[in-house]
C-alpha cells in the first residue's frame, strides 16, 4: 500500500498534469499508471486540500529529491524541479509555468525593486504564463544587448512584454550583444543612457537568465547574433554552455575568446554577488547546464524532471 507521503506527491503530480499540462483525466490516468477513477480522486484531493490555486502549490517527492541532489552537487542555494509534460518540446511549458510562479513570488515578497532579465525562448515562454497585474514597485532591466541581424528574432520582446504584463517600468539596452570590434564597444558604451542601464543591470539583486548550448542548433547563430565562424572559435576552445553572452567549458571555466572582448552585458563575474536564477531544461541542454552550473554563478536553477535526472547522474560531461 502506498504511503500517505507518496499519495500526496501523486496528488500534486496529477494536479500539475491536469491544470498546468492541460491533460484530460484519462490522459493523467494513463501517464500515472492509475485508473481514471483514481486520477479523478487524486485531482479532487489536490483541490480539497488547497493545493490548486492560481498556481499549483505543493511538493512532488521525486522532484524534491532531485532538487536536493542538485543543490548538493552544484552548490545551488535553491533549486526547483518540475514534472515534464507530454508534447512539450524544450520543455518550454513546464519551465514557463514554474518560472512565472517563481517571478510572481519574488514580486510579491517585495525583497527587491530591480529585477534583471536576460533573453531567450524559455524566458519568452515564461512571460506568456504570467498573469497580468499591476506591480509599480518593481522595475525590469535588460542584462545584455540584444539587437540582431535577423529582425525576426527580437530578444527585447521579453523585457517589453514583462513591462506590459506587469505594468511596470522597464529599461532596455538598445545595443547588440557583441560589438563589431573592441573599438566599437567603447563607442557604444559611451552613448547616452547606456552606462546607466548597465549600472542598473549590475545592481539588480535578482537576475533571471537562460542558458544556451554550443551546438549547431545554437540559437545565437540561428538568430544572427553571432556568425558561424565565431561559434566555431568557441567550440574549438572547448565551449559547452553560454550564459549572458559568456561561454563556459565543461568544467565551468569562463572562456576568453575574441567574442569576450566585444560582449556588451553586465559583469559576469559580479553576478556572484547577486542571485542568478537560471531557467533552463531539455535533454539537448544537459551539457550546457552542467557546464554553467559548475561555474558557481547560479544561485537557483529551475529545470524539468528529465533534465534534472540526467544532471544528477554521473555521466561525465
Amino acid at each position: 500500500m502506498a504511503s500517505i507521503e507518496d499519495d500526496n506527491s501523486l496528488s500534486v503530480r496529477a494536479a500539475w498534469l491536469h491544470y498546468a499540462g492541460g491533460m484530460r483525466q484519462t490522459e493523467v490516468a494513463k501517464r500515472l499508471g492509475v485508473t481514471v477513477v483514481k486520477a479523478n480522486r487524486l485531482i479532487a484531493k489536490a483541490n480539497n486540500e488547497g493545493v490548486v490555486k492560481v498556481s499549483i502549490d505543493g511538493d512532488i517527492v521525486a522532484c524534491l529529491e532531485l532538487e536536493q541532489q542538485l543543490i548538493r552537487k552544484f552548490g545551488f542555494k535553491e533549486c526547483i524541479v518540475v514534472p515534464n509534460l507530454n508534447n512539450d518540446p524544450g520543455p518550454f511549458k513546464s519551465l514557463a509555468v514554474a518560472g512565472a510562479a517563481y517571478l510572481r513570488r519574488v514580486i510579491a515578497s517585495r525583497t527587491t525593486s530591480v529585477i534583471g532579465v536576460g533573453h531567450g525562448r524559455t524566458l519568452q515562454a515564461m512571460v506568456s504564463e504570467l498573469i497580468e497585474e499591476q506591480n509599480n514597485d518593481v522595475q525590469f532591466v535588460s542584462l545584455l544587448g540584444g539587437l540582431t541581424r535577423n529582425l525576426a528574432a527580437n530578444p527585447h520582446d521579453v523585457i517589453h512584454r514583462l513591462a506590459e504584463k506587469t505594468r511596470s517600468q522597464s529599461f532596455v539596452m538598445p545595443l547588440p550583444l557583441y560589438a563589431n570590434s573592441i573599438e566599437d564597444v567603447k563607442i557604444l558604451l559611451s552613448q547616452h543612457g547606456v552606462s546607466e542601464v548597465l549600472h542598473l543591470g549590475n545592481s539588480s539583486a535578482i537576475k533571471l537568465v537562460g542558458i544556451g548550448s554550443v551546438h549547431s542548433e545554437f540559437s545565437m547563430a540561428n538568430s544572427g547574433i553571432i556568425r558561424e565562424n565565431e561559434l566555431q572559435e568557441v567550440q574549438n576552445k572547448g565551449g559547452v554552455g553560454e550564459m549572458l553572452g559568456s561561454f563556459f567549458d565543461s568544467e565551468g571555466r569562463l572562456l576568453e575568446t575574441e567574442l569576450s572582448q566585444r560582449t556588451i552585458s553586465v559583469d559576469i563575474n559580479a553576478c556572484r554577488e547577486t542571485r542568478v536564477v537560471a531557467l533552463a531544461g531539455g535533454l539537448g541542454k544537459v551539457g550546457a547546464i552542467r557546464s554553467v552550473a559548475k561555474s558557481g554563478l547560479i544561485s537557483c536553477l529551475i529545470t524539468d524532471e528529465e533534465t534534472a535526472t540526467e544532471l544528477t547522474a554521473d555521466r561525465g560531461n
